[in-house]
């Protein structure tokens, strides 16, 4: 029997997790045929993920009832519905969690509130919250990489949090992301406490930024550099990952059990349909890293994907293409800062619209 595509990747040392997450896929078995059949090791949501999946089915409707019993504030009703959904999949992930090097992989990420992006208190605190209500060790609470957000990263650290920094484009906020961990986990140390139970990853968003970025090197005429833009940036943000964790400072943390905080490569499927609809994931396989794909791309890389060692493969090309897109007047930092600013922008829409998706489901049975 030919090899499985997907499960593949993680002979190369970087694991699959699915981007996408609702009750049908649970209750059909199809979870945990994408686990078992996929090699598929974890799981990430963001509130359009929860919006598609709340207001496209009838499956949520009983609770939204029961709920609303409790609670009139629809924010809180969400997380209660979006809480049983985690705890299922994380129960459907526990044995991933507890094989090979126990807690590498089999994590299920939860965002908090978008409306908390900027706000560094606020985002703390409702992580530790939801981290509390999960009640799961193999579970991840998501928080915006934006720069109110590191602070709140390494106070969830420190409280021995799982935290997957989600929405990263630049190179220079994400080496401050390491920190915030390298710091989180040092706090957590420094009060007494093991480390070793504490994993996060660092997700860089991929695709978004050659959208940005391809129509204004076509403008220069420079067509052999489309789709290069974002692969380079990941490549250099794994020398960075390399860099900082060695060394001194980190080997005293390693010693005590720390996990590397992983780099995750999000927003990997093709949005330009003239690239194949598996290049982002061909091209950055690599060790200690993780791949968050939505079902349709592992569904085409299953068919016709080609799992090979390509991370740290073409880094000089990488370097020249940053730099070059330098001398060409494109300004890459402001073009991260634009998508950060309107990825919070594109969490919040769905976001409102799913509590306003609750607040009518509650009147139809009022």
């Amino acid at each position: 029997m030919a090899t499985n595509n997907v499960k593949q990747i993680h002979s190369f040392g970087q694991s699959i997790w699915l981007d996408f997450i609702d009750r049908e896929i649970m209750a059909s078995g199809k979870l945990k045929k994408l686990i078992d059949e996929d090699g598929v090791r974890g799981v990430t949501s963001n509130p359009a993920i929860f919006e598609k999946a709340i207001t496209s089915s009838s499956d949520y409707d009983n609770d939204i009832v029961e709920l609303s019993k409790t609670t009139d504030d629809n924010e809180q009703l969400f997380f209660g519905l979006a809480t049983k959904d985690i705890q299922q999949a994380a129960d459907l992930f526990e044995g991933v969690y507890n094989e090979e090097v126990k807690g590498s992989d089999g994590y299920v990420s939860l965002e908090v509130s978008p409306f908390l992006a900027l706000d560094t208190e606020g985002t703390a605190k409702q992580a530790e919250d939801l981290w509390k209500k999960v009640n799961r060790k193999n579970v991840m609470i998501k928080i915006p990489g934006t720069q109110p957000g590191l602070a709140a990263i390494r106070q969830s650290i420190a409280k021995g949090i799982n935290i997957n920094v989600t929405l990263l484009f630049g190179l220079e906020r994400y080496e401050a992301v390491t920190e915030a961990y390298i710091s989180g986990l040092e706090d957590h140390l420094a009060a007494g406490h093991n480390i070793e139970h504490i994993s996060s990853v660092a997700s860089f968003f991929l695709s978004r930024i050659d959208v940005i970025v391809d129509p204004l090197l076509e403008a220069k005429g420079e067509k052999d550099m489309v789709g290069e833009v974002a692969i380079a940036s990941a490549k250099k943000a794994y020398e960075i990952y390399k860099r900082v964790f060695s060394g001194a400072r980190w080997e005293k943390l390693a010693a005590k059990g720390a996990k590397p905080q992983r780099l995750l490569w999000a927003s990997t499927g093709s949005k330009n349909p003239a690239f194949k609809d598996t290049k982002y994931v061909e091209a950055l396989i690599g060790p200690d890293t993780v791949d968050t794909v939505p079902l349709e791309t592992i569904d085409a890389f299953r068919d016709h994907g080609i799992a090979a060692n390509t991370l740290e493969g073409g880094l000089d090309q990488a370097t020249a293409t940053l730099a070059k897109l330098k001398d060409l007047g494109i300004d890459l930092d402001a073009i991260t800062q634009q998508l950060e600013d309107e990825g919070i922008e594109k969490f919040n829409k769905p976001f409102e619209k799913l509590l306003n998706a609750i607040e009518d489901q509650k009147s139809k049975v009022n």
